[in-house]
């Protein structure tokens, strides 16, 4: 291995002095230093990669990872956001994410806001996204929990009709295996658990996985109130909620490494753990501007040529070919941004932002969800980690008590919410069938996404509703002086959509989940809220609280409870469903292999694609997504496939192709002794880091 190393040092020396023109990298190597990891900066690109990822955020890094640990794909990951570095404290800090968060923070979030909510208040409500290399597994919460099995099923099912043996690999049974995949689990340290009582099954978590989770080293004393109280309060303790079941009260794991209680994300976890790779480049505080189509179609799809993006607004556009697939990991909101921006979506909506047509796909944008929360507060004097925070005490400052973070948490029924199963079977049979409420609850005009909506509904509503978790439940101890008992809707009956009205990509897209538009969510979140005081009401932890704070002792009935609602629930972060995975005639964007439709070489790997709400938070499910995306995606081009990739075999030709070869060729060229300029290109960073 050493002597193609200098051979190709040797080769790439020789190109640079004799003046043969190379790419523009070769120009700067003497002047950038190279980071083994091989974050690169835009002028030491390559003209050419064969998988171009849009986005470096939770997905986005690992399908880099993975699809780079076979040599012979090139991979170039292209993130908006920083790198991350210069705030690494407050990331790797877990307290932080709750007393210096990056949240709502420029240039670490892209600070997107709803259009005004005709339901909530006319509110124009927040909807932060983590834009930096990691996305949102830098800046959020950390829960790491899981959907039940049978949401997973539910989502399967969705699909299914397109395609039955790749819907199979989105059920519980494969994904559980993936989700166990993606993690390092450690179990709980004895001072944590002597405190919380958490429960766990080791056998349902992973340990050869890159993500490292367990509990936090230290747990604020009055959260061993929590699993009691739940259980006085109706609310069974769940010994093991990871492996398809996860109603009841339990603690949730996190993803923080236990070798020195920082932040696991998926930068540090897949990227930076790597060995020096020569194959794989990152550049990040670059946005990606539009994906440019060739003139060809390949069996009827359009063919994505290449890639454009720039390092700012008004600045110049740069390009990078693309030798096999781009692959959009642009997030909740992005990777449907992006695709409108380049042509992809419905016809009216590209219309109106004077954008040319290239695909139509009416779904994009469409089918979108998010999970409303709020909280009850009351006042205490008991420590909280909001207190101990503020007293600047020497337990303050450790590393065992700042990787606290809540995750007190339960998922609770319809029949637990409404007080029996026979109230609760008279509230969901007063709930609208599908047909009735999409004649006016439907944000388009297209008859497919309009049966998308009818699918969504009925699935929510038919096989999640009558046995799902409907409300989390969630203890929060960062307040100082106050402890909050929140209730989170999980199973919204709205959805909403995401549109542009401009071409440039640095205009927001206008964000519209029309939150609280069906007349259940509010119900339901208002059963939530009565339930938290019930919790609050209840011993041990009620003699911990004191006088309610918020919403306060005037709001009482339940007119009462849904107007504050309307005023007071914001986002619990877990928006989805932009870029769903359904049949194309039901308004879906992606088939089972995330193939965006009408495309030839385009996939979507985020949490854009879930049809169905899942009662958890999405960071769990979104890595195991991104771990089979990446199984896929190498599944496709492996030697013994001979259909996966052949709608891919145009990506080069037309007017806007790429001129170079792929990577498979320039590997083969240096088994005979050849060596392609690509390959030189990509290997120069890798020697610099070895010789710097």
């Amino acid at each position: 291995m050493l002597s193609l190393e200098l051979l190709v040092l040797t080769i790439s020396l020789f190109t640079h002095v004799s003046g043969t023109p190379t790419h523009d990298y070769h120009t700067h190597f003497s002047r950038h230093p190279f980071h083994p990891r091989n974050y690169v900066t835009p002028d030491q690109r390559l003209s050419s990669y064969d998988f171009v990822v849009a986005g470096g955020g939770l997905a986005g890094l690992v399908v880099a990872a993975r699809l780079s640990d076979n040599s012979s794909n090139t991979v170039l990951v292209l993130e908006a956001g920083p790198s991350g570095d210069a705030v690494a404290a407050q990331i790797n800090t877990p307290a932080e994410t709750y007393f210096d968060s990056l949240l709502n923070a420029d240039p670490y979030d892209w600070l997107y806001k709803t259009v005004p909510q005709a339901n909530a208040g006319n509110r124009v409500m927040v909807q932060p996204r983590g834009r930096v290399l990691g996305g949102s597994s830098a800046v959020n919460g950390m829960y790491m929990v899981r959907p039940s099995s049978q949401e997973v099923n539910a989502w399967s099912s969705l699909i299914a009709p397109n395609d039955q043996t790749a819907a199979n690999v989105w059920g519980w049974d494969n994904f559980f295996a993936a989700l166990k995949k993606s993690e390092n689990f450690t179990g709980p340290v004895a001072a944590s658990s002597s405190v919380a009582g958490m429960q766990y099954t080791q056998s349902s978590h992973g340990t050869g996985g890159d993500l490292q989770t367990t509990y936090p080293a230290y747990m604020v004393p009055v959260s061993g109130a929590w699993l009691s109280t739940l259980a006085a309060a109706g609310i069974p303790t769940n010994n093991d909620g990871y492996s398809g079941n996860n109603l009841g009260g339990f603690f949730a794991t996190s993803a923080i490494n236990p070798t020195n209680w920082t932040r696991s994300y998926s930068k540090p976890a897949y990227i930076d753990s790597l060995p020096p790779r020569a194959n794989l480049h990152v550049i990040s505080g670059v946005t990606v501007e539009q994906i440019v189509f060739a003139d060809n179609l390949v069996s009827g799809n359009v063919v994505a040529s290449s890639v454009n993006f720039s390092t700012g607004a008004g600045t110049a556009v740069q390009s990078v070919q693309v030798n096999k697939e781009v692959l959009l990991a642009g997030g909740a909101m992005g990777s449907a941004h992006i695709l409108l921006v380049s042509g992809v979506g419905p016809k009216d909506v590209l219309q109106g932002a004077n954008v040319a047509l290239k695909a139509e796909l009416p779904g994009v944008g469409q089918h979108l969800i998010d999970h409303l929360s709020a909280g009850v507060f009351w006042q205490t004097t008991v420590d909280t980690q909001g207190s101990i925070h503020a007293s600047g005490s020497a337990l303050s400052q450790t590393p065992e008590f700042n990787s606290f973070i809540n995750s007190g948490i339960a998922y609770v029924n319809g029949s637990l919410l409404f007080s029996g199963s026979d109230s609760f079977s008279t509230f969901r049979n007063g709930i609208n069938s599908s047909a009735v409420s999409s004649t006016t609850l439907a944000p388009s005009q297209y008859s497919q996404v309009i049966d998308g909506y009818k699918a969504i509904y009925d699935a929510t509503l038919q096989n999640l509703y009558p046995t799902a978790g409907l409300v989390e439940i969630l203890l929060s101890l960062n307040s100082a002086g106050q402890i909050a008992v929140q209730a989170a809707l999980q199973q919204p009956l709205s959805q909403g959509r995401l549109y542009i009205n401009s071409s440039s990509i640095y205009d927001k897209p206008l964000i519209d989940p029309q939150y609280f538009s069906h007349p259940a969510d509010i119900t339901v979140l208002r059963q939530g809220i009565k339930l938290a005081r019930q919790i609050g009401a209840t011993a041990p932890l009620s003699a911990s609280l004191g006088t309610e704070v918020t919403p306060g002792p005037n709001v009482q009935s339940d007119q009462d409870i849904e107007n504050w609602l309307r005023n007071s629930a914001g986002t619990e972060y877990h928006p989805q469903g932009a870029c769903s995975m359904l049949p194309q005639n039901q308004g879906g964007v992606v088939d089972a292999k995330l193939k965006v439709y009408g495309t030839s070489n385009v996939r979507v790997v985020d949490s854009s694609v879930f049809p169905v709400s899942f009662s958890a938070h999405l960071m769990a499910p979104t890595y195991a997504l991104a771990e089979t995306a990446s199984s896929i995606i190498l599944a496709a081009y492996s030697p013994t496939n001979t259909t996966g990739s052949s709608s891919n075999s145009g990506t080069t030709s037309g007017s806007s192709a790429s001129p170079s070869a792929s990577t498979t060729k320039a590997s083969n060229a240096i088994g005979q002794g050849q060596i392609s300029i690509s390959w030189i290109g990509l290997l120069i960073p890798f020697i610099a880091s070895l010789l710097l």
